[in-house]
């Protein structure tokens, strides 16, 4: 587990000096932890012999061993495919398919116990508000995953805005948002620097709501986000795997569209009688 699963699992037994350790910690995760014992008391209002009462209840041997373990997660994220494939746990040849789909069905019930309800309906809520402008934009792969999003909300409301993945065009994008518009960043590990830069413009310029979806180990966006959806991504093999976070969107693409379905269904009546390509109706 992640020192940040670990905090969470933790909070009904902290105290409450140690629940205002944990939501420094959390608030800017990991950042806040890697600071001296020292500067992390003086930025809590907390002594330094709580702060190690407070590792030690995460299981911890010592505050030092608390931050190796978060610098850990910080290399964790910046594996690559290389790196993975030399501690994969290969997938039987023999029924190759079968095996990898076993461990992709492991992966969504990973990610339906980890992602709360109350994360899953807060996001959808946002996304569902007609009065919010909605704009998107992922990584070098992850972006995929932005446009598979923008093109299913399309149909069901207006002001939906996939971002160009050009960062020559992205001040256009952000001289439009306003405070209550919605930004959703996808960004999973080998984190994109450029994607971090732009969310702190973004919190800065604009205040937007920004809704971050990335992995446990939490891209550096998650420091300027309002919400962070973290998504298991490990298959077990060189390749991270995009599974969960497809199950994740398309379950919001469903909400979203019942949020109202009568002004769904009225949209996609029209957008179905302006296409183009609409399929032709057989003679009766």
């Amino acid at each position: 587990m992640t020192i940040r699963e670990l905090i969470q699992q933790a909070t009904d037994n902290l105290t409450a000096s140690e629940r205002k350790i944990a939501g420094a910690i959390l608030a800017d995760y990991p950042f806040t932890a890697l600071q001296t014992i020292q500067d992390l008391a003086a930025k809590t209002g907390v002594s330094a012999p709580s702060i190690t009462r407070f590792v030690a209840k995460l299981g911890c041997g010592g505050f030092q061993d608390f931050q190796r373990q978060l610098i850990a997660e910080l290399k964790e994220g910046k594996r690559s495919p290389l790196d993975l494939k030399s501690s994969q746990v290969p997938v039987g040849h023999s029924q190759f398919l079968s095996d990898y789909a076993s461990r992709l069905s492991g992966v969504i019930a990973e990610m339906a116990e980890t992602v709360s309800q109350e994360q899953f309906d807060t996001v959808a809520a946002l996304l569902a508000d007609p009065a919010r402008h909605v704009f998107l934009l992922g990584g070098r792969v992850s972006d995929s995953l932005a446009g598979y999003l923008s093109i299913h909300l399309r149909q069901i409301r207006a002001r939906i805005q996939h971002i160009p993945a050009n960062p020559e065009i992205w001040p256009d994008a952000m001289l439009q948002m306003r405070r209550k518009d919605v930004v959703v960043l996808f960004d999973f590990r080998r984190y994109q620097p450029n994607l971090a830069e732009l969310a702190h413009r973004i919190a800065t310029h604009s205040q937007a709501t920004i809704v971050l979806v990335t992995d446990r180990w939490l891209s550096p966006i998650a420091r300027d986000s309002s919400h962070v959806i973290a998504l298991p991504i490990d298959s077990g093999t060189a390749w991270d795997t995009v599974v969960a976070a497809i199950a994740f969107l398309e379950a919001l693409i469903v909400r979203v569209s019942e949020t109202d379905w009568e002004a769904t269904q009225k949209r996609l009546s029209q957008w179905d009688g302006l296409r183009l390509d609409r399929p032709v109706e057989d003679d009766i």
